[in-house]
């Protein structure tokens, strides 16, 4: 008599915290890169056991985030036939805006750590998936990929924290022009199309 249906919400305090709440404070907390569980558990107004319920450790939380970021940069179509220099242009300029959007997240995603996201294989996929209708092996294409991911994340955390390189310092258009220029990687001795 007292037992409640698979159907029916349970009665007592509703959750206070979801994982749209979560990545929205990691969001604009100002600094991903330096916000600490405790910031953020003071910016959810819950206390720590709560927020560690639903993440347990800041790589969990970028987790989380990058989930909402990559869905944020990954086109609803992927690359096509020839068109794969032009989607990954694409890829790139959005990566740009929403990286540097949230401060911090290119200067830790410019840091050695493991992955464990799902989005981090879903833009890696999409992005090999543009190397290979470049024409190249699965072997290349990830190559391709590597350099890459590692040239743009690096690129953007210098935006994070500039160099003084001077007012003759590339513009990210240039940057880009010039690396998809070089990519993707070929055997040695292959000729450039």
């Amino acid at each position: 008599m007292g037992h409640v249906s698979a159907g029916r919400p349970r009665p007592g305090r509703p959750a206070q915290l979801n994982r749209e709440r979560i990545v929205d404070a990691a969001l604009s907390s100002g600094n991903l890169d330096t916000l600490t569980m405790r910031e953020l558990a003071g910016r959810l107004a819950v206390s720590h056991g709560a927020l560690y319920r639903w993440v347990a450790d800041r790589d969990q939380l970028f987790d989380l985030v990058s989930e909402v970021v990559i869905d944020r940069i990954l086109p609803a179509e992927g690359p096509s036939g020839r068109r794969w220099r032009p989607w990954l242009v694409r890829v790139a300029w959005a990566m740009h805006d929403e990286f540097l959007a949230v401060p911090g997240y290119a200067t830790r995603l410019s840091r050695p750590h493991r992955h464990h996201d799902r989005s981090f294989e879903r833009i890696r996929g999409a992005v090999v998936g543009a190397f290979t209708h470049a024409g190249v092996s699965p072997g290349l294409a990830e190559q391709s990929w590597y350099i890459f991911i590692t040239c743009v994340v690096s690129w953007l955390a210098t935006q994070e924290n500039p160099l003084d390189l001077g007012p003759g310092a590339p513009r990210f258009e240039l940057f880009l022009d010039t690396l998809l220029r070089g990519l993707p990687a070929r055997e040695p001795g292959a000729a450039r199309s």
